[in-house]
């Protein structure tokens, strides 16, 4: 039985996680399964990005909690690993993922969805990581994603506290992208894929690489990875078409 639903979209996938009775929590079965969907689509030469939801009230309510009170260390830390390659994985994928949070997405859930590239949440969304209040940490990338992304004052409080926060906090810190109505959650989020993926597919993933390797490194390193991929994509003929059609006032066909 996969945890996964798969629709292939045109040139992007809908990723449905399906696990509502235990609100999509995240054991090593559903992780697996997650890293074999990014190996899928990265297989599918049509296919250059993916939208990641959840079935029912939560996108990802967390680990599965009953399977890690039985862990031992070693077991905590496989538990660890696996699910830092997973999600480590998916976002350096040239792939481009959005994660619409339609509800829940606590703990190993809101790692997940830091993962992605881009993260869309919804009115009733609440989002956290209250690993702490278990007696335990982020263990998925959590303590280490957040402060890159909202800083690391804002980022230690709520890593600290484990309190929830609305998805308008979630925006407010820049967590998250955009909030939306329930209803128009998806529709919004394919909007901005389809949007993202009619531009240049490989200047794509030349930025988000030049973003990601930017996070990881100093400022004049990153600048030297930013020249290097400024300097190859002329070596393209995708950008030899975008320039001419600038240039010809139409429309590039990429």
């Amino acid at each position: 039985m996969s945890f996964l639903e798969i629709q292939i979209k045109t040139n992007f996938a809908l990723v449905t996680i399906k696990r509502p009775e235990a609100l999509n929590a995240l054991n090593d079965v559903v992780i697996t399964e997650i890293g074999a969907m990014v190996d899928e689509l990265e297989s599918n030469s049509q296919v250059r990005g993916f939208i990641l939801t959840g079935e029912g009230k939560a996108f990802v309510a967390g680990a599965d909690i009953a399977k890690m009170k039985e862990f031992n260390v070693k077991e905590g830390q496989a538990f660890s690993e696996l699910g830092q390659t997973v999600f480590r994985k998916m976002e350096l994928s040239g792939l481009i993922s959005i994660a619409a949070i339609n509800g829940f997405c606590l703990g190993g859930g809101m790692e997940l969805a830091m993962a992605c590239d881009i993260r869309y949440a919804s009115t009733v969304a609440k989002l956290g990581l209250p690993e702490v209040t278990l007696g335990l940490l982020p263990g998925f990338g959590g303590s280490q994603r957040l402060p890159r992304l909202i800083g690391v004052g804002r980022a230690t409080e709520l890593i600290l506290s484990g309190d929830m926060i609305s998805s308008e906090e979630g925006f407010r810190l820049g967590l998250v992208n955009k909030v939306c109505d329930p209803a128009e959650l998806l529709n919004e989020s394919e909007k901005t894929l389809s949007t993202i993926l009619s531009r240049g597919p490989n200047a794509i993933k030349a930025a988000k690489t030049a973003i990601r390797q930017g996070l990881e490194t100093n400022m004049d390193r990153g600048l030297g990875w930013e020249k290097q991929l400024f300097g190859g994509r002329f070596a393209d003929q995708e950008t030899k078409e975008g320039l001419s059609a600038f240039l010809e006032k139409r429309k590039p066909n990429f």
